[in-house]
């Protein structure tokens, strides 16, 4: 029990940390913003010790987000590294006391290559500080450690005050679900951004009949293709074929249990018109919902509005495959 009391006690008191930021955010912090989205080159984040790691961490959330950003070590800068920083980026130097020595041998360049300085320091008064043009207060109460050394609360005020530059940032520059897709290839994260048209059975792949297709051949091109349906278009000698509609196992059950000879129609009298689309660039996560909610297991992948370009057909199985949840 003494474990999880003292555990507990850790948990309070970051949290007390986080929730003493809120009253903080005052005009300091839209400077900070203002700064970051004015730049016109990079975010450098600079630290020593627990600083350091979270200015690991800051720098790609931001640069997953859109800006681009990377850590410098300050005691590498002061041997020769220094030469990154250039008069379009903006540091983040981060220190609790703001006078983390290594730091303050670098704000004489800083200040000479004319980059913008924010500081995140739990020292307002400190060198640091007066040397930032602006400085953002990450003070504790007390550390969570029972000894109130070692830095535990500290260092989870300076993160949650970089995630909120960083979020703010990002809704400021519009950024999408469509530009965290293209910046998170990889992983399961990756997968479930990834884009329909990269998934899509697309060209000679893609089943397709015209309207005055013979059943007897839509049935073919449907058996050919494996994916359970054909879509029926309008050829085109500019571009993608425009879309009429689709037939799918079930309008070919439908239409066998009601006609005596479905061999003798077109594509035409059977297929369904107006059919649910995907556009190419909707997220393989939103397209598996649409698919189960909708109970179907293939849908057209199509560009344009009227009439709609046909770019491919993607099927329940491709996104089952992904394991995107």
């Amino acid at each position: 029990m003494g474990d999880r009391l003292l555990a507990r006690r850790v948990l309070e008191t970051e949290a007390a940390a986080i929730l003493a930021l809120v009253d903080r955010l005052d005009e300091r912090f839209d400077c900070a913003v203002q700064l970051l989205r004015q730049c016109k080159g990079r975010v450098i984040l600079t630290g020593m010790g627990k600083s350091g790691i979270i200015c690991r961490k800051i720098a790609a959330t931001l640069s997953s987000t859109g800006t681009p950003a990377f850590f410098l070590h300050p005691a590498e800068a002061i041997h020769g590294d220094l030469g990154v920083i250039t008069s379009d980026d903006v540091v983040i130097a981060l220190s609790y006391s703001g006078e983390t020595d290594e730091l303050l041998r670098l704000l004489e360049t800083i200040r000479r290559l004319g980059a913008k300085l924010i500081a995140i320091t739990g020292g307002l008064k400190s060198t640091l500080a007066q040397a930032a043009d602006v400085a953002l207060d990450c003070g504790v109460a007390e550390e969570a450690c029972p000894m109130n050394l070692v830095p535990t609360a500290s260092t989870t005020a300076q993160l949650a005050i970089g995630d909120a530059l960083a979020m703010t940032l990002l809704v400021d520059k519009g950024f999408k679900e469509e530009d965290f897709a293209s910046l998170h290839p990889g992983g399961k994260l990756g997968k479930r951004l990834m884009r329909v048209e990269a998934l899509m059975h697309a060209g000679d792949k893609c089943p397709r009949v015209e309207a005055s297709t013979r059943m007897r051949d839509v049935i073919y091109e449907m058996s050919r293709k494996g994916l359970g349906m054909t879509c029926v278009v309008e050829p085109s000698t500019n571009g993608a074929p425009a879309l009429l509609g689709i037939i799918t196992d079930g309008d070919l059950r439908r239409h066998m249990e009601g006609t005596a000879d479905i061999l003798a129609m077109k594509a035409a009298d059977v297929m369904t018109r107006n059919p649910v689309t995907l556009a190419p660039s909707t997220l393989a996560a939103q397209a598996l919902n649409i698919m189960e909610q909708r109970k179907i297991t293939s849908i057209v992948v199509a560009d344009g509005d009227r009439p709609k370009r046909v770019m491919g057909v993607l099927h329940l199985h491709d996104l089952w495959r992904m394991e995107l949840f």
